[in-house]
């Protein structure tokens, strides 16, 4: 498209934007909008709840909505713990309701996992590409399909077909002499590709990001609790049916959807990839019938993708750090916002059936959800977050679960787990005990024993936590949340607990040692700045005195300019723009950024020193830029009057006239 076709279009999208402002909320409903997207974000349990309830044709807006919006900043970790807690009361809630173990929970719930394109990139894009790059090898190992292949090319040749009567059944064609030669080198080649894919992600395991790692934890725990008489195998198996049907998987199939590769790959490139993700989906999915060389290193890469932390003591802290701020905003569409709305009347008899619960006094003070709007006018709109009432937010982990029945036990074990773990950090004399019980009964009594210590500690802080488990465990004994072996599966999560974390003890020593150098180093350097003082003071004493020093010639309105500290400019924060504004505006007249991740891209313009631009192209959910370019207002105004329009990002176009605008509006003021 020519620019001033670009040009055209964009105003007049500008001009139907402009005359559709009735569609904006008014003032007070924009208040109450940003009250209700910060309780939907503070409160997970609202989301994991409407999740269940919302038909499948609803379940593909809602979560991009939740993951790309509600929770897209998740380079900040409270955002990132909030969707991953709300990610935990979904799991409990679908092994609350999954009939058997064997039974595969993520076969039923697609897309709870986020994307790291980074991760990726590093770990399998290498491998992706070496597929692609030999775009004649054929991989297919269908018996039909390599039977009508070598049919077709008898005929091609004008060569007799006798031996290969059409209408053949699967079973046939396999037995076929011929298609028996052709598979045998195709599936030690497919095995051989898929082996390189596996070892890669097995040695990348650290690389793994802590999301992925922490719903895999879930998983786990989740069916060693549920299903005691779960075998290891099948434990994995759901891990694994996770972490490769729905993060691995997808992106070795489509790799051009997650920016791997440029161009989508030719047909046999495709289909080996298929074929690949379909070994490691076999793997994953029936580690009992899988050869052992493959098991053998990925059962225990399964079990160590569990081992990390937990992360409620930091969220907690965080949940109360967002009541203080007063700049958490939300760039929302308005189909987004009027959605998300409607699904919560619809469903608002479910989510707060008690008037006095604050999202129900919230989503009557909004009344009916407006229609949604025209693709055309589907604006971006910025939303203040704060909360409308003064008492702290629920964001312990038993108010997370508040009015689920489903998962409310979970919640108090996954607390009472994270209780316990801080008791016997605090407690050295707990920690020299070896907690490694042989029966349910003896970690029962070691569990019971803990909270002792702490209730009768002198310690007021443990005393209080030490009444506080001893009611959970308590109260999970008498409703069956642990049943059969589960006092020994919480003690034996304490333990993994206690063992990532490390010494509390071991890690204050390190941080002192740390600071000591600190200290020592700021001392050293203390003491070179007194004597470069020292060096300096005689040469003032003869200032004072009125005597000459050295040859300069100075004004009295450059000494004074001289004696005034000079002033640090103030560098202003990133501005951020949605792809979807700035191709509505002009700026962006090419992309050729995938449809289905647009939505995710956000561009970022800082202005480090006047004149000077620095334009980022970013990925919610990924770390690093894609595009990172320093920018001269010289330089764009050199190529606005050479007519150099267009200003090649590589994945995008920027229109140079309009960016200027862009530059002028935002920058210079």
């Amino acid at each position: 498209m020519a620019v001033d076709e670009v040009k055209e279009l964009s105003s007049h999208l500008e001009d139907v934007g402009q005359g559709n402002s009735d569609y904006y909320p008014s003032s007070e409903q924009s208040q109450l909008y940003g009250n209700l997207f910060f309780l939907l974000q503070t409160e997970p349990r609202h989301i994991a709840t409407l999740a269940r309830l919302v038909t499948l044709s609803e379940i593909d807006t809602l979560l991009q909505t939740v993951m790309f919006t509600l929770y897209g900043n998740q380079y900040e970790s409270r955002e990132e713990h909030l969707l991953l807690t709300m990610f935990q009361l979904v799991l409990a809630a679908q092994f609350e309701t999954t009939t058997g173990v064997c039974e595969s929970f993520a076969a039923k719930h697609a897309g709870v996992a986020n994307d790291d394109d980074a991760y990726l990139k590093n770990v399998i894009s290498s491998e992706i590409n070496r597929v692609i790059e030999d775009a004649e090898q054929n991989l297919e190992i269908n018996p039909l399909k390599i039977y009508e292949e070598i049919r077709q090319g008898l005929e091609d040749r004008g060569l007799a077909t006798d031996e290969f009567p059409p209408g053949v059944s699967t079973e046939e064609a396999g037995q076929h002499p011929k298609v028996v030669e052709a598979l045998r080198p195709r599936i030690a080649e497919l095995t051989q590709i898929a082996g390189r894919f596996l070892d890669t992600i097995i040695g990348n395991k650290d690389a793994t990001p802590y999301g992925i790692r922490w719903i895999c934890k879930q998983i786990r725990s989740l069916t060693r609790r549920r299903y005691p008489e779960a075998t290891d195998s099948a434990v994995c198996s759901l891990i694994g049916g996770f972490f490769f049907l729905r993060f691995i998987n997808p992106a070795i199939v489509t790799p051009q959807a997650y920016m791997l590769i440029e161009t989508a790959p030719t047909a046999h490139p495709r289909r080996a990839l298929t074929l690949v993700a379909k070994v490691l989906q076999s793997l994953a999915n029936k580690p009992t019938y899988a050869k052992e060389q493959y098991m053998a290193g990925l059962t225990p890469f399964l079990n160590e993708l569990c081992e990390v932390g937990d992360f409620y003591d930091s969220m907690e802290m965080d949940q109360y750090v967002a009541l203080t701020k007063h700049d958490i905003t939300l760039h929302v569409t308005l189909n987004e916002l009027y959605n998300t709305h409607a699904l919560l009347r619809q469903h608002q008899h479910v989510l707060a059936p008690s008037g006095g619960a604050h999202l129900r006094q919230l989503l009557d003070a909004l009344g009916s959800a407006p229609a949604l709007v025209p693709r055309s006018a589907n604006a971006s709109l910025e939303l203040r977050l704060f909360s409308r009432w003064e008492t702290p937010i629920l964001s312990d982990l038993s108010a997370l679960a508040a009015d689920n029945a489903l998962t409310q036990h979970d919640i108090m074990y996954v607390e009472a787990k994270s209780i316990l773990v801080q008791i016997i950090r605090s407690m050295p004399a707990l920690q020299a005990r070896r907690y490694t019980p042989e029966s349910n009964t003896a970690a029962r009594a070691d569990l019971l024993f803990v909270a002792e210590q702490a209730a009768t500690s002198r310690d007021a802080a443990l005393v209080r936590k030490g009444i506080k488990v001893r009611e959970m465990l308590g109260e999970l004994s008498a409703t069956g949340a642990l049943q059969a072996d589960g006092h020994r599966y919480l003690a034996e999560e304490i333990v993994r607990e206690l063992a990532h974390l490390g010494s509390l003890r071991d890690k204050v020593e390190a941080e002192i040692v740390g600071l000591q150098d600190v200290l020592r180093t700021i001392g050293d350097y203390n003491g070179y700045l007194q004597q470069q003082l020292g060096d300096t003071a005689a040469p003032k004493s003869q200032r004072k005195n009125g005597m000459p020093v050295g040859v300069t010639v100075a004004t009295p309105a450059q000494s004074s300019r001289q004696r005034r500290a000079p002033e640090r400019s103030k560098v202003m924060a990133p501005i951020r723009f949605a792809l979807a504004q700035l191709e509505r505006d002009g700026v962006v007249c090419d992309s050729k950024i995938p449809e289905n991740r647009r939505h995710a891209m956000v561009f970022a313009l800082s202005s480090p020193q006047p004149a000077a631009y620095v334009i980022e192209l970013l990925l919610k959910g990924r770390e690093k830029p894609i595009i990172h370019m320093d920018l001269n207002l010289d330089d764009l105004l050199e190529r606005q009057h050479a007519n150099i329009a267009v200003l090649d990002l590589e994945y995008v176009h920027l229109s140079v006239p309009r960016l200027l605008d862009l530059l002028k509006k935002s920058f210079m003021r």
